[in-house]
């Protein structure tokens, strides 16, 4: 969480993964207008190497992040009769891709958050909305997992690595959030942006077992592209 003052100069910075320091934050400031739980890690590689601290790191960042904003600004909101909370899932929220389990588990668990809270704020006059982006320009597309985590058999794949090898290119960060921000003021309940991400969900939604058989084409291409090299090139 990132709170600005009226210049705009960021000001206030804290680790999500801290209630008691969300908490008094917004004692601190104010309850806000709106607020964005955006923090979020990745994780790629495959899941049968993953431990228990890999998994516990995605978690506490991806969705405890997201419960702890919640915790520390909703109920003010609901007091006040006013507010709104957009909660950043992923486009894998919508539609899981291998060989990032972890983190798609995650963005589909603040997916329901974000929709089991919202009918439940509306009666209070608090709107809820989940972000879903596709690939956009942003650090976490080359991001590593923490030096602190314990290393994994296969090197960690970069979310660039998994895109480049799909063929796809991320968007720039700018017009995604101009597209974003007009569905945050529209009050959408999930924004799913930018139009390849809004398009496999539809997908999805019309025919999952087409969908299955893409994210299986997928794998297959990612195992061979990506994680079978690496597992080459340590031998």
């Amino acid at each position: 969480m990132v709170t600005t003052d009226v210049a705009g100069d960021v000001d206030r910075r804290l680790d999500v993964r801290d209630l008691a320091g969300c908490r008094a934050l917004v004692a601190e400031v104010g309850v806000p207008d709106l607020v964005f739980a955006n923090a979020g890690v990745s994780m790629g590689g495959p899941t049968h190497e993953l431990g228990r601290a890999h998994w516990d790191h995605v978690i506490d960042v991806n969705l405890n992040g997201v419960v702890n904003t919640v915790l520390a600004v909703y109920p003010g909101m609901v007091e006040r009769g006013s507010g709104h909370v957009v909660a950043t899932a992923s486009g894998a929220g919508l539609v899981a891709p291998p060989f990032v389990t972890a983190y798609a588990a995650t963005k589909h668990a603040v997916v329901g958050l974000a929709l089991g809270l919202r009918p439940e704020a509306a009666l209070h006059g608090v709107r809820v909305s989940v972000l879903c982006p596709g690939a956009v320009e942003t650090p976490i597309l080359d991001r590593l997992p923490d030096e602190q985590l314990p290393p994994t058999p296969t090197r960690p794949i970069t979310a660039r690595e998994y895109l480049s090898l799909l063929g796809q290119e991320p968007v720039d960060v700018d017009r995604f959030a101009h597209a974003a921000l007009k569905a945050v003021e529209r009050n959408r309940a999930i924004i799913a942006v930018p139009a390849q991400a809004r398009a496999l969900w539809y997908l999805h939604r019309l025919s999952p077992s087409l969908t299955d058989r893409i994210t299986t084409a997928i794998a297959r291409r990612v195992d061979r592209g990506l994680v079978q090299v690496e597992r080459v090139g340590d031998a």
